[in-house]
């Protein structure tokens, strides 16, 4: 009887969330939310005749982890940084994602060796990889452009004033790489107290030339009303403004951060049978290379690299323009997300504590 009766409200319940009319899917907005939208919601929506509703927020982490611990929760899949997504995961914030749901790739490779490295974790699917890079107005360096991660830094050879994102990730390790640290001592050096010491003292070297941005569509803002000459930014942004609005911005990957970025679902989250079949059917070969055609953020899936080519002007090749692509992990650092899912509190505390003084 009690089995019979486990088992019925289950097969209640997966048919609710199944037939759910609509779900809330948060994201970061902009030129991202923007290639979502058209590469996952639409034929989603398409497909199974629920809508998606697109709520944007500056870090959808931030949100999410207030809702679950008020037990009010009204988002249904969230897109997170992978590091978050390990954090909110360990503290029980998040529904685990059974890697067995994911289908095989395109090229029939099963799934999770179609997925890049550690792309798939209890919590969270991967959909793209992304970086943080710095770029600049080639009508303000038109003669002297800079090239490395040092030229960022240099105010006397590059005057002007420079965007960054208000907190310690991605800052730290780009003032270590500037300051001559190698990409792969760098994280060793972020483990001592001097290392740490050393990445504020080069922040504090061009700390009151900063403008300092909170969400992704802001830096190219910045760089096109001349409010900074260089910003550090996520590449795809400023993809979209120079290739996509025509904007005379340029990207340097010398010194970037790239990391992996995807959905999870909030743990209590309202349609979860529909959150599910929306997380599997976004993250397929085919979505994740049509993503790939309206932002340049690398897929997740090996088997997606090949279905990307043309951005949507139907004449630029998307690769060249991937934080992947060879050329542009020379100088490339893969964030650690482990690090940085056991001390982004406390870097955060030293970050705001040294922005306030």
């Amino acid at each position: 009887m009690k089995k019979t009766l486990i088992l019925t409200t289950a097969l209640t319940a997966m048919a609710f969330g199944a037939s759910a009319q609509e779900i809330t899917v948060m994201s970061w907005g902009g030129a991202y939310g923007k290639s979502q939208i058209e590469a996952y919601h639409k034929p989603f929506t398409e497909k199974t005749g629920i809508k998606v509703v697109s709520v944007d927020a500056d870090n959808p982490a931030t949100p999410i982890k207030a809702q679950v611990e008020a037990g009010n929760v009204t988002i249904d899949v969230a897109d997170v940084e992978y590091a978050d997504a390990v954090r909110l995961c360990d503290e029980g914030l998040l529904e685990e994602i059974d890697p067995s749901i994911l289908p095989d790739g395109a090229d029939g490779t099963p799934a999770m060796d179609d997925f890049l490295p550690g792309a798939v974790t209890d919590c969270l699917v991967t959909t793209i990889v992304f970086s943080t890079i710095f770029a600049y107005d080639s009508s303000v360096f038109a003669d002297n452009p800079p090239t490395t991660i040092a030229d960022f830094f240099d105010l006397e050879n590059f005057p002007g004033k420079r965007g960054l994102r208000k907190g310690a990730k991605a800052n730290l390790e780009m003032a270590l790489m500037a300051d001559g640290v190698a990409p792969e001592e760098v994280y060793d050096m972020l483990e001592t107290d001097e290392g740490v010491d050393r990445a504020f003292d080069k922040l504090e070297t061009i700390k009151d030339s900063v403008v300092w941005w909170e969400a992704g569509a802001q830096p190219p803002q910045l760089l096109a009303d001349g409010e900074v000459a260089m910003t550090t930014a996520y590449n795809g942004r400023i993809f979209n403004a120079a290739v996509g609005e025509g904007q005379p911005f340029v990207t340097i990957f010398d010194g970037q951060v790239y990391e992996y970025d995807g959905y999870v679902i909030p743990k209590g989250a309202p349609n979860l049978e529909a959150a599910l079949d929306f997380v599997v059917f976004a993250t397929e070969t085919e979505q994740l290379a049509e993503q790939a055609k309206w932002i340049s953020y690398g897929p997740a899936r090996k088997s997606s690299g090949p279905l990307v080519g043309l951005y949507q002007d139907g004449k630029t090749e998307m690769g060249p323009h991937m934080p992947t692509a060879a050329e542009n992990l020379q100088k490339a650092l893969p964030s650690n997300f482990e690090f940085w899912a056991d001390r982004d509190t406390e870097l955060n505390e030293r970050f705001n504590a040294w922005l306030a003084g």
